[in-house]
């Protein structure tokens, strides 16, 4: 039988754990490696690769994690040339949340050809910045304003619209570096209201938060900030129901 997409996995009615390895912190082997072995222990759904910045580094952590592992390797992209054909899948952000068109759909445009043409899965996905107490790498680098931590009103509403416009997917994000994830009334609220998976990342520093955001409604929790502060302490993760 062959194996199910990646989209379809995140269409499961299962809880699902992503790791985001950003590849200009992540590419000194002992250290990759001991997360991979981490995140292979505690069922680790997905990896996400992907940063604000990165030159030539994205496929060359890719590869890495191919030869240490069978989990996903699916592409976050911070920019349009962050793109590689060793990855199992790439999240077609569109980020619904701002007014720049190049974010929208400009940069969608240039890389849609190489796209049309690699092996990658590509999931057509609603990219929604939310205000995290800070200004983040992703705020600064797309020149876009995120909304507001308790515009949940707004945030529900772009949500629909993301739904409507044809996206598989709905990714609230509070940004890497963030001083407070999403909050759980805004992740309840969007997921009421949406009938495609949702995905929460962003400021989760805690397994308190990260359970919090799945009992809210997420139906994917990104991490990346445990993994490189605390990576002790998902030893004691124990997926959250189904």
């Amino acid at each position: 039988m062959e194996n199910p997409s990646i989209y379809q996995n995140f269409c499961r009615n299962k809880k699902q754990l992503a790791v985001l390895l950003d590849p200009d912190k992540s590419l000194e082997t002992i250290a990759l490696q001991k997360k991979i072995d981490l995140a292979e222990s505690i069922g680790i759904d997905y990896f996400f690769v992907g940063g604000s910045l990165i030159a030539n580094s994205l496929t060359i952590l890719i590869q890495q994690i191919k030869k240490r592992t069978a989990i996903p390797v699916i592409i976050f992209p911070g920019s349009v040339i962050q793109i590689s054909d060793n990855a199992d899948g790439l999240l077609f952000l569109s980020l619904i949340s701002g007014r720049n068109p190049e974010f929208l759909i400009g940069n969608h445009v240039i890389a849609a050809p190489f796209l049309k043409k690699s092996n990658l899965e590509i999931i057509s996905t609603g990219y929604i910045l939310v205000e995290s107490g800070v200004q983040t790498s992703v705020e600064y680098m797309s020149n876009t304003k995120a909304i507001p931590h308790s515009k949940v009103d707004i945030a529900t509403a772009t949500a629909i619209a993301g739904e409507l416009l044809g996206n598989k997917l709905i990714y609230l994000e509070a940004g890497s570096g963030a001083a407070k994830p999403v909050s759980s009334e805004m992740i309840a609220e969007v997921k009421r209201n949406i009938s495609i998976p949702l995905i929460v990342g962003g400021g989760i520093r805690s397994l308190a938060q990260m359970n919090n955001a799945f009992a809210s409604g997420a139906d994917v929790v990104v991490i990346g900030t445990i993994l490189e502060e605390n990576p002790e302490m998902l030893k004691n993760y124990v997926r959250f129901g189904t």
